[in-house]
């Protein structure tokens, strides 16, 4: 039950952090990094000390295109097989381990560390901000008990997470891109290797990162998400328009459905927590994309430490525009992990476990969240009988133009069901990040006007 229990009776949880802690954070010479991670390496100088220092753009980099990898010389350290596995568990997680034991050819190769997650000036003034102002703030009267905050804008809210709920919002609170145009695809892959690729048009724009909007309050609209179905034909045209604030306190996520065949929008509750992700056939949950999204009310989240773990990490491999689907999927149905990078990195260990009286596909879930911006790398998720069930990676790459961090790929493996799903982009359209759109764009009204299908 852990921190919830301690707090539940009242809307406001837990002191601010004291100014002796405040002062551990800088962008320079102080032990922690505006977000809260140690700034020194590891003893074992595996980890290097992070340093405020943007990623270079390589000179074969073109704007507009995919991203070039600025760590192509880098060789692989090593590679963790099933074969010696066990000589690395203690920087593996319970959901790699029965990986290895899962799938024997399953291998992860390890590189260098980079500590590659350095953002624009105004995200880490913001965070030290948040680190004397941003308060949890609780809603016991809403669902299960809604976990929200107050007095914090456009950063991580508690780069000194004291517990599970602070964590928890510091990666709800993550500076995202702010603007996204891009054309994403969807594997739901079969244990013979067989899938469908499913094509998505995608606009975003994420308000609580946006530099120019000042004095934001998380409990309006921050996230407008416009997703269109463009294949295969027989579900083209399907829309879904969500729209979420950052705090949940107050207001519930919105979000619309446009089918084709009804030629009718409708309200959509159902597109949050265990509802299938869209077009997953089943196999990810809504609230997996990103590692974790929507409310938080469903479990108890308790903060179990921090660990050094192998991660995925700068994927420019499989963010390349050669990393096309006929390489990067082996006709097993698998990533081809030649494509994949893990780094060691410090990561924060988040356990949410299914609170009593609710329900969820998951049990229990555990979440191993980078120290320098909080994205949830691996998820490992439980079955309600306690067994491990699924094993998920977010493979991000540092945007080194806009400065933001962002998904590459994301993949799950359900190793009960021998299948995995693939949430990749489409090669021949790179992300775009100069595109606008009014709010007025991110509406109900707005898919009727488009007049699809």
């Amino acid at each position: 039950v852990g921190a919830f229990a301690m707090c539940a009776g009242s809307p406001l949880a837990f002191a601010k952090v004291g100014p002796e802690e405040i002062a551990k954070l800088g962008v320079e010479g102080t032990e922690l990094t505006p977000a809260g991670a140690i700034r020194a390496g590891n003893a074992e100088g595996t980890i290097p000390e992070w340093k405020n220092e943007l990623v270079q753009a390589p000179s074969d980099f073109v704007p507009g295109q995919y991203h070039t990898d600025p760590f192509r010389d880098d060789k692989i350290k090593f590679t963790i097989t099933s074969k010696n596995y066990t000589e690395h568990a203690d920087k593996l997680s319970e959901g790699q381990i029965a990986m290895f034991k899962t799938y024997p050819d399953w291998f992860m190769n390890v590189y260098e560390t980079r500590r590659s997650a350095v953002y624009a000036p105004y995200i880490y003034e913001a965070a030290l901000k948040n680190a004397g102002t941003a308060e949890i703030v609780l809603a016991p009267d809403r669902g299960q008990g809604i976990i929200g905050f107050k007095n914090a804008h456009h950063s991580w809210a508690f780069p000194i997470p004291k517990n599970g709920n602070e964590l928890l919002i510091n990666q709800a609170t993550r500076p995202l891109n702010v603007w996204v145009d891009s054309m994403e695809q969807t594997l739901a892959i079969g244990s013979t290797g067989k899938f469908t690729v499913n094509q998505l048009s995608i606009q975003q724009h994420y308000k609580y990162s946006d530099p120019e909007i000042e004095n934001f309050d998380p409990e309006t609209d921050h996230l407008h998400y416009y997703q269109t179905l463009l294949a295969p034909a027989k579900v083209a045209g399907q829309v879904v328009l969500a729209k979420d604030p950052v705090s949940f306190t107050k207001k519930f996520r919105g979000a619309w459905a446009y089918s084709p065949g009804q030629r009718r929008v409708k309200r959509a509750p159902q597109i949050v927590y265990d509802n299938p992700l869209t077009a997953t056939d089943g196999l990810a949950t809504t609230d997996q994309k990103w590692g974790y999204n929507g409310p938080n009310d469903r479990f108890n989240w308790k903060l179990l430490g921090k660990k050094e773990m192998y991660v995925p990490y700068n994927a420019y491999k499989l963010h390349s525009a050669d990393a096309t689907i006929d390489k990067v999927i082996t006709p097993e149905g698998r990533l081809n992990m030649n494509y994949a990078r893990y780094e060691l990195h410090r990561v924060w260990v988040l356990e949410g476990t299914l609170k009593e009286g609710t329900t969820h596909d998951y049990g229990r879930r555990v979440f191993h969240l980078d120290e320098d911006s909080y994205f949830i790398m691996t998820s490992d998720s439980y079955d309600r009988r306690g067994k491990i069930w699924r094993y998920w990676e977010d493979h991000d790459v540092m945007y080194y133009d806009i400065g933001f961090m962002a998904p590459a790929a994301e993949f799950q493996y359900d190793m009960q069901a021998g299948r995995m799903v693939a949430l990749l982009f489409d090669k021949n359209n790179p992300p775009d990040f100069t595109g606008r759109w009014e709010d007025k764009y991110f509406t109900p009204a707005s898919i009727r006007r488009q007049g699809v299908r």
